[in-house]
C-alpha cells in the first residue's frame, strides 16, 4: 500500500540488520573450532566413573596410612601434600613419587608438560581428575598452580628398630645415617640417595625441627626413597643410645672431630653416621652421645661441606673399605 514505508517500524534502521555483519565471520569460525578429543570418563566432572576414581583415590590413601605399620607413632604421618605447577608435578611423577591423584583444571591449555604428566600418571595407576578451576584454586590455597596439582599422601615412616632388622636380614654390617637438625628436604633426599648407593640400611631423622620426607625430598632422592627406609625418632639422642646398646658404633661428623677420616677404622663395626646441619653442626646432647667424632680432611680453603655432600663422602669411603676388608 502506498505510504506504508512511512509507517513507524516499517524500515529497519541502519546497522540493525539481522544476521552476520562485516567482520563477524572470524568469530563464527572460532566458535565452530573443535575442542579436541573427548576426555576419558574418569576425567569428566560429575560422571559416575569420575566419582568412582575419586573414591578409589581416597581408598588408596587410607590403605597407605594403614600400611605404615602398627609401630607408626602419632604425628609421624603429618598431612597430605599438594605439589603445584607443571614442572614440579612432572618432576615428581618422573621420580616415582607415590601420589594418589592428579588434578587438571578444566579449560587448561594443554602443552607437552601436561601431556607428559597425564601419561605418567596413567602409567603409574594414579587417578586423573579434571576439576573446575575454582576447585583447584581452593586446593592450592591461592598459590600459583598453572592448572596442575598432584596429591601426595603422608609418608609412612619406619620405626628405628626396623632399620636394625633390615641390617640383620641383609647379612651385612649395619650402616645407618642419622641427621641432626638438617632442615632442608633436598639434603634429606640426597642423603637417602647416597645411603641407597653405598649399601646403607636406612636413615633416621628427628620428629621435630628437621626435614621430613616431603615430595621435594622424594624427588631429590630420584626414587631411592622407595627402597631405602626412613625412620623418624621422637628423641634422636635416646634412639642413638639404643643403637649403641645394640652394638653399633656412633660416629658423628664434625669439622673439629677428634679423629680424621683417614685414620678412622670404618670397616670393622656396625656403624651409625650422625650428620649435623651445615651451620650449627651436631647438637650438644647428640655430640656427647657419639663414641667418636670424625673430621673430613680437605685440601682446599673450605671450612665445611654441605650435610648431604659430607654424608656421601663418608659413606663412599665406608663402602670402599668394607669391599677391601
Amino acid at each position: 500500500m502506498a505510504g506504508n514505508s512511512k509507517r513507524r517500524g516499517a524500515l529497519r534502521k541502519e546497522g540493525t540488520k539481522k544476521g552476520p555483519v562485516v567482520g563477524s565471520g572470524g568469530q563464527r569460525r572460532r566458535a565452530l573450532r573443535g575442542k579436541g578429543p573427548t576426555p576419558p570418563a574418569e576425567m569428566r566432572p560429575g560422571h559416575p566413573a569420575a566419582r568412582r576414581a575419586a573414591r578409589e583415590a581416597a581408598r588408596k590413601q587410607q590403605e597407605g596410612a594403614k600400611a605404615a605399620g602398627s609401630r607408626r607413632r602419632p604425628g609421624d604421618g603429618d598431612t597430605p601434600e599438594t605439589v603445584l605447577g607443571r614442572n614440579p608435578v612432572v618432576e615428581c611423577l618422573r621420580a616415582g613419587v607415590p601420589a594418589t591423584a592428579l588434578h587438571v583444571a578444566l579449560g587448561t591449555t594443554a602443552d607437552e608438560r601436561i601431556a607428559e604428566a597425564v601419561q605418567l600418571a596413567a602409567e603409574a595407576g594414579i587417578s586423573i581428575l579434571e576439576v573446575p578451576r575454582g576447585d583447584l584454586d581452593r586446593i592450592a590455597g591461592g598459590a600459583l598452580h598453572q592448572g596442575l596439582a598432584l596429591q601426595v599422601p603422608p609418608y609412612g615412616y619406619a620405626h628405628p628398630d626396623e632399620l636394625l632388622e633390615a641390617a640383620a636380614a641383609s647379612g651385612r654390617s649395619a650402616l645407618i645415617a642419622a641427621l641432626d637438625g638438617v632442615t632442608d628436604p633436598r639434603n634429606l633426599g640426597a642423603v637417602v640417595r647416597s645411603v641407597g648407593a653405598f649399601g646403607g640400611h636406612g636413615v633416621v631423622v628427628p620428629q621435630r625441627r628437621a626435614a621430613g620426607m616431603t615430595a621435594v625430598a622424594w624427588r631429590t632422592s630420584a626414587g631411592t626413597a622407595a627402597r631405602v627406609p626412613v625412620a623418624r625418632a621422637t628423641n634422636l639422642t635416646r634412639t642413638l643410645r639404643e643403637y649403641a646398646s645394640a652394638g653399633l658404633m656412633i660416629a658423628g661428623l664434625a669439622a673439629d672431630g677428634t679423629v680424621s677420616l683417614d685414620e678412622f677404622d670404618l670397616a670393622a663395626d656396625p656403624l651409625v653416621l650422625v650428620v649435623g646441619s651445615e651451620g650449627k653442626g651436631l647438637s650438644r646432647l647428640v655430640r656427647e652421645t657419639c663414641d667418636v667424632t670424625v673430621s673430613i680432611p680437605m685440601a682446599g680453603p673450605v671450612e665445611s661441606l654441605n650435610a648431604a655432600v659430607a654424608t656421601g663422602v663418608v659413606l663412599a669411603e665406608v663402602a670402599r673399605r668394607r669391599r677391601n676388608a
